[in-house]
């Protein structure tokens, strides 16, 4: 039989590329935790936020893409066709890690209160400002990180040569980009400019010099004041903004030319997408709805007179359940999975190391009182000692809260297989579990909808539905006395609609009552969340809204170690660790696999 963990790996899949994404966002938040100095930084949804605030993009070289890297041509940077854009938006290791540390500095060195009140209010002069400070602080590298400063100076090249291999230097504005950020770099930080791109920024530099070059002489002299750095920096961004009005109002007609073919300049792209990312509260671009307004506890619910928490059981009649389970059972047992295996991965994979006693009769460790006397009879015995005794030992408890909307039933069999198989492979391992579900009482609002309409229809009520969470499996009951009400996901009149947000809070509030060393839970979705009768009632995010900042408080609060499961969906844009199953594609085997790799990354 195949191992269970080394399933459906024969070549990259979506999922091999979101646990690479999610290892590179994981080892770049902890590089930026440490050079910074500042605790909560993590990466979610290819975003970078401190707790509940979303921070800015700093810079557009700060931004590597993620992906299989192009081959180098350092040699030629400017060889590109067309088509080499898309083979240059992937960036290797180096380039992450740079990025990182460049974005770490920018948060130790810059003032942000100073820095905002000292923006210009011109676009372009403001885009050209807030990248001259990004490079006053990468010229602050302490000389004892020179793999730091390697590091980014890896990142800019990078991202100059693949605006090269992409043609954005074809266009006025863009070659003056170009320019600008190579040459104030290169004085600031006195990297010098890539000799690749020297002879092709020679003519746009020296048209330049006679208009900045006092202001550039200044910007190195002035890098350890923030404030005096500014003055120098405002007129660089005056000249640059005055020189592209110059440039559009003498390239209009071609302008108009461009937009009546529907092409858009790709260079002003670049920076449009830069300066939205600085606004607070910019949506991620993996979910586009939004980030969390503050903390969960600012979401508000109209009525909770008819949620209910009820055992899978009591819904289906015995008879059914009885056939719902017969059904699960032929999956099960053409899935072919050996439980002892599975139990023993799982173990390898969620114990904690303990002292488990002692090991008597050693060489060396703790002198051993009661093997005193061997001394005195034999003066030339030496195994007096011991040493404690390590073992490994699954003080854990995992639940699996399942989102159990509409669109979710057609997976329900293949779901419920994978997790039949799963739960008692983590009783054999010793691990508490429980499976849990969330849904609607009923479509569209149902009563609290009603009790709305009758209140008067209030502004912004908040949670517009009833909400029904099911309990197919508790963390007191074992899999023999469960094994009927898993049967219960085969339902189909079960799946409704989804206040996850909600769930996320019930279920780790059952978790938080286990007397154990770690807890880990782990959500499976299919989309986000989505009730009718709240998002007419209220903005059509609110809820997923409400998702993002109860995840991220969650995580924040690091009792609980949750994880995400996306069913054809990346759920990176709520929670920071997640894996992408294909139910219709892959085995319960290889299923299983994803799962356990989820469950391998720690905090």
């Amino acid at each position: 039989m195949p191992d269970t963990a080394q399933a459906g790996s024969t070549a990259p899949s979506v999922q091999a590329q979101v646990r690479t994404q999610q290892r590179l966002d994981a080892l770049c938040a902890a590089t930026l935790r440490a050079l910074s100095g500042h605790s909560g930084l993590h990466y979610r949804g290819r975003k970078l936020w401190q707790g509940h605030t979303l921070l800015p993009s700093f810079a557009p070289h700060l931004h590597p893409q993620a992906g299989v890297a192009p081959a180098s041509d350092s040699g030629n940077p400017g060889a590109g066709t067309p088509t080499d854009a898309s083979a240059a938006s992937a960036d290797d290791l180096a380039s992450f890690r740079g990025a990182a540390d460049g974005v770490a500095l920018r948060l130790r060195f810059s003032d942000r209160a100073l820095h905002q009140q000292l923006r210009p209010a011109l676009p372009m002069a403001r885009r050209v400002f807030d990248l001259l400070e990004q490079y006053r602080t990468e010229a602050m590298v302490p000389e004892a990180w020179p793999g730091v400063r390697a590091n980014m100076r890896h990142r800019f090249e990078a991202w100059s040569q693949a605006f090269v291999r992409a043609r954005l230097h074809e266009s006025a504005q863009g070659i003056l980009l170009l320019t600008v950020a190579n040459i104030c770099r290169a004085r600031v930080t006195g990297d010098p400019v890539p000799e690749a791109l020297q002879d092709l920024l020679e003519g746009t530099r020296f048209g330049l010099a006679p208009r900045i070059g006092h202001a550039l002489a200044g910007l190195r002299r002035s890098r350890h004041s923030q404030a005096d750095y500014a003055v120098h920096a405002l007129a660089i961004g005056a000249v640059v903004a005055g020189l592209v009005d110059t440039q559009a109002d003498s390239s209009k007609p071609a302008a108009r030319a461009r937009e009546e073919d529907g092409e858009e300049d790709a260079w002003l792209q670049i920076w449009v997408d830069f300066e939205a990312d600085s606004e607070p509260g910019f949506a991620s671009a993996l979910s586009a709805r939004g980030a969390p307004e503050g903390a969960p506890d600012a979401y508000r619910v109209f009525t909770t007179a008819y949620d209910r928490v009820v055992d899978a059981s009591a819904l289906v009649r015995t008879e059914q359940l009885a056939s719902l389970r017969a059904t699960l059972d032929v999956s099960v047992a053409q899935a072919a999975v050996s439980p002892g295996l599975l139990a023993r991965q799982l173990q390898a994979r969620l114990a904690l190391p303990e002292v488990d006693g002692w090991d008597s009769g050693q060489e060396s460790g703790r002198i051993d009182g009661s093997r005193l006397g061997q001394l005195i009879a034999s003066p030339q015995e030496r195994r007096l000692f011991r040493t404690e005794h390590i073992a490994a030992h699954t003080d854990c408890a995992l639940s699996v809260l399942v989102d159990c909307s509409g669109s979710m039933k057609t997976h329900a069999l293949a779901l419920a297989t994978a997790l039949d198989v799963l739960l008692r492979a983590l009783e054999r391992a010793g691990v508490q579990t429980e499976l849990l579900g969330y849904t609607t009482g009923a479509w569209n609002g149902g009563r609290a909808l009603r009790d709305w309409r009758r209140a008067g229809k209030p502004a912004a009520p908040g949670r517009l539905n009833e909400l029904c969470y099911i309990v197919f499996k508790d963390q007191a009951s074992p899999y023999r006395s469960a094994r009927q009400s898993l049967a219960a996901l085969l339902k189909p009149e079960l799946f409704r609609e989804c206040v996850d947000g909600e769930a996320l809070r019930w279920a780790s509030a059952r978790l938080l009552a286990q007397d154990v060393r770690r807890r880990i839970l782990l959500v499976v979705s299919d989309g986000s969340p989505m009730d009718g009768a709240t998002a007419l009632a209220n903005d059509p995010h609110y809820l997923d809204r409400h998702l993002q900042a109860t995840a991220a408080h969650i995580e924040v609060q690091g009792q609980i170690e949750l994880r995400g499961v996306g069913v054809g969906l990346d759920l990176r844009a709520y929670y920071q660790r997640s894996t992408v199953l294909d139910l219709t594609g892959q085995t319960t085997r290889q299923v299983l696999a994803e799962v356990m790799g989820v469950l391998d990354v720690r905090p």
